[in-house]
């Protein structure tokens, strides 16, 4: 069996594997076994196939992970206004406990409230929902 073969057959078995489970690195390492395929066909010793699958591989790795980073990050579901509709939403808070808490009824039920950052003594005004914890609202105040 040709060596391009069996890199070849590496690539197929990581994407499978990839559908499998789902992880994305298995596909980005299926790229590096493609690399070393190319290698085979293109006449270069094992050392040199093993070079270009392993560097194609790790670069598409520490590419994907970059990229993953800048436009993948999405926030966590108690922030994600995808998850909950609340988030963005506009509450009017009239006082403050001491302990930057407040309660408001807000959609027919009464909401503990709390200001993002903490403040010790905020004013009283119009907030936006940040984040939903449980029965707890965080706010931040709107600039108006």
């Amino acid at each position: 069996m040709a060596d391009s073969t069996i890199w070849w057959l590496l690539a197929a078995g990581l994407v499978a594997l990839e559908l499998i489970t789902g992880t994305f690195f298995l596909l980005m390492l299926a790229v590096g076994m493609a690399a070393g395929a190319i290698a085979a066909h293109l006449g270069l010793d094992l050392t040199a196939q093993l070079i270009a699958a392993g560097v194609v591989g790790g670069l598409a790795i520490i590419g994907w992970q970059r990229w993953r980073k800048l436009y993948l990050n999405t926030p966590s579901a108690r922030s994600n206004r995808d998850v909950n509709l609340d988030i963005g939403q506009i509450i009017q808070v009239e006082s403050w406990e001491p302990d930057g808490t407040s309660r408001i009824r807000y959609r027919g039920a009464e909401w503990t409230v709390q200001i993002q950052p903490f403040q010790p003594s905020p004013p009283s005004g119009v907030f936006q929902i940040v984040a939903v914890e449980g029965s707890r609202l965080l706010v931040k105040p709107v600039n108006t």
